[in-house]
């Protein structure tokens, strides 16, 4: 039989959860036991002390070690092994997956601290393993720990009656559930849909599927990232899904030099080449390469002209479908102009920088604002925009932050990064 070890000072508090609904009946049933483990039975002085002031000075006061380690090695000694999780705000984020693979262990201790946290020798010495509920703060992980026992016994054999029931659960199938009806047909003008009163199990099972992916795209578009996606799955996402009107422009002029001088800068090969690609890979409707220099246009047409028309366009097909909607202009007033003409509206146009200090917009709500306004993003080469493209520009997008401290990206890494991360959302 599994069990559950909770390590707290408050042991009355799980006395209601689990004895009431299904949980309750499957205590009863022995496929479970829930095991409060009072803390302060493992202290030694006689007013029962678990938590002391915190060295260094601070707020709160902190769970002394010796109570929370003498209760977890008792409990090994009684049950020969069981895995102890802390429930910390630092931890790791309790998903789907952490239930599934906790279900599998036999005996689990759930360490719930109070105040400002549990003294760090306790993870040192008996912990496995540290969870969080979410992103918030709760006053004592009591409920934290109810929440996933709650989530990992319900996936254990002979718990929910059914052996198949959680398998299209939110989060179980790697996407969000969809809607579900019982009776009444009709209640307050809103019928059940016709397609589950058809006895028809395939087409139910397609229009099942059809709703969870409206549902996780709309709730939750992160999930669908890493699921394996059928050609019939893309033409349901790619009507529900809203399209993000993002344009994309590289500037080489006016720009500045190293020595903060105006220049106009020349246009190279990977300026054309890499940047279409990464376009064309995140979907961007028309990616504008911008030099008011004729001669460095007359050059890049060429190049464009070769992969579209020439041999280029036979050699390497992906090339050519990377090039179709890279366009040459002269300034960006015309491609503001291009863009208006083409979507009826003017665009956001949101410059790029490294400096925290102008960004006032983040990668999130340029997804947001692509989804209802035309955006044109607007790159730039050499040392930087003059001070005029700013002056353009509606919104400026916070820069790229690495892991590292160096800030001298590429032009075309940051393309692709930039594009990479509004499309996340």
């Amino acid at each position: 039989m599994k069990t559950f070890n909770i390590l707290t000072i408050f042991p009355d508090m799980f006395s209601v959860p689990f004895s009431l609904g299904v949980l309750s009946k499957a205590v009863e049933s022995g496929f479970f036991a829930i095991n409060p483990v009072d803390i302060r039975s493992y202290t030694t002085d006689k007013h029962r002390i678990t938590d002391d002031y915190q060295y260094g000075g601070g707020q709160g006061l902190v769970m002394k070690p010796e109570p929370i380690v003498n209760a977890v090695r008792d409990i090994k000694q009684k049950e020969g092994d069981t895995h102890v999780v802390l429930m910390d705000p630092r931890g790791k984020k309790f998903t789907q997956k952490d239930a599934e693979r906790l279900s599998e262990y036999d005996s689990l201790t759930f360490i719930c601290g109070r105040y400002e946290g549990v003294d760090e020798r306790v993870v040192d010495l008996v912990v496995d393993e540290s969870l969080s509920l979410g992103d918030f703060v709760l006053t004592g992980g009591e409920f934290a720990s109810m929440v996933m026992i709650d989530s990992i016994a319900r996936l254990l054999p002979g718990v929910l009656g059914d052996e198949n029931s959680h398998v299209d659960d939110s989060h179980s199938s790697g996407m969000l559930e969809f809607p579900h009806y019982t009776r009444p047909y009709e209640y307050e003008g809103l019928k059940v849909p016709d397609i589950l009163l058809s006895g028809h199990h395939a087409e139910i099972e397609k229009w099942r599927r059809k709703l969870s992916l409206e549902i996780t795209a709309k709730n939750r578009p992160d999930m669908l990232k890493d699921m394996e996606l059928s050609e019939d799955d893309k033409k349901v996402l790619d009507i529900c899904v809203p399209k993000k009107k993002i344009y994309v422009a590289l500037l080489h002029y006016p720009m500045k030099d190293k020595e903060k001088v105006n220049v106009a800068t020349s246009i190279t090969n990977m300026d054309l080449h890499d940047i279409s690609r990464s376009c064309t890979t995140y979907d961007v409707r028309k990616y504008f390469v911008v030099t008011p220099l004729k001669a460095q246009r007359d050059i890049a047409s060429r190049v464009i002209e070769h992969w579209l028309k020439g041999y280029g366009a036979t050699y390497n097909v992906n090339r050519k479908q990377a090039f179709e909607n890279t366009v040459l202009s002269e300034g960006l007033l015309d491609v503001i102009a291009e863009i208006e003409k083409l979507e009826g509206e003017r665009p956001v146009v949101i410059a790029t920088t490294a400096r925290d200090s102008r960004a006032n917009i983040g990668f999130e709500e340029t997804a947001r604002l692509s989804e209802d306004k035309p955006c044109l993003i607007i790159f730039g080469t050499g040392w930087g925009f003059t001070e005029d493209v700013f002056k353009m520009s509606d919104r400026v997008l916070k820069p790229i932050k690495g892991a590292g401290r160096f800030n001298h990206l590429s032009v075309r890494s940051a393309v692709a990064i930039i594009l990479d991360r509004i499309h996340s959302f």
